[in-house]
């Protein structure tokens, strides 16, 4: 039989879940659509291979993953095969056949993140889905702060200590601010992102916002490559990866 690579594109709300990578004992994004995959694989494991991880409680708008099988089942038969046995709050949106030398993380151009925040009254019914900051911030010097974190820079001061045994330079090809009334979503495309990046950028710029720092106070965090130096990382819940581009 011949093997054929599927590519999935997916979405799914974290909050229920440990982060996509599978875990020994834990509830997984990677582990759920894994077992799924299984039960359609006439019981035989497969492994999925997502575009990269997200954190435990994060969300993801568009996630894509790929996974080989050696059974001939159509694109649209598989995803709805799948959608049937993952829970309502992951959901696959498409799934295509591709090249068997295609990787959906080595072959990844960019990626990017949305950070939703309400400054308005405390909403319980986005209390997962949206940091409820429930406070007003500066969003001038937040945009501004946004505009010093674009372009190629080593982002050490905001990344996790796991990340700084290796290269920390990454490419911010874009960022901007959008408000919708009382909320507000920062937007980062990058070329990649390393473990912790937009949380801490995002803390950061909170801080920012709060006028505890100053906008021009992102060069000299750049500058300094030192995490204590970045501000508290900012909670899960309103963090999405909204968009994977090849």
């Amino acid at each position: 039989m011949v093997i054929i690579r599927y590519l999935i594109t997916f979405a799914y709300d974290g909050s229920n879940y440990n982060g996509l990578q599978k875990q020994p004992g834990l509830n997984t994004i990677q582990g759920v659509i894994e077992s799924a995959i299984k039960k359609i694989n006439n019981g035989k494991a497969v492994k999925i291979h997502a575009s990269g991880r997200t954190d435990a409680r994060v969300h993801a708008i568009v996630q894509k993953a790929h996974f080989d099988l050696d059974m001939n089942i159509s694109c649209e038969k598989l995803r709805r095969a799948i959608n049937s046995n993952i829970p309502k709050d992951i959901y696959i949106n498409n799934v295509e056949v591709i090249d068997n030398k295609f990787h959906a993380r080595y072959n990844v151009k960019a990626k990017e993140y949305v950070y939703k925040i309400n400054m308005g009254t405390y909403n319980p019914m986005e209390r997962n889905t949206v940091y409820q900051y429930n406070k007003r911030l500066n969003i001038m010097e937040m945009e501004r702060a946004l505009k010093f974190l674009e372009g190629k820079h080593d982002f050490s001061a905001f990344a996790s200590k796991s990340e700084l045994k290796n290269s920390c330079v990454r490419k911010l090809l874009l960022t901007h601010l959008i408000r919708r009334d009382d909320k507000i979503m920062l937007v980062f495309l990058g070329d990649g992102f390393l473990k912790y990046q937009v949380r801490n950028m995002v803390g950061t710029l909170i801080e920012i916002g709060e006028e505890k720092r100053k906008s021009e106070d992102i060069i000299e965090i750049l500058k300094s490559k030192d995490r204590k130096q970045a501000g508290k990382r900012a909670k899960p819940e309103g963090l999405y990866l909204s968009n994977v581009l090849y």
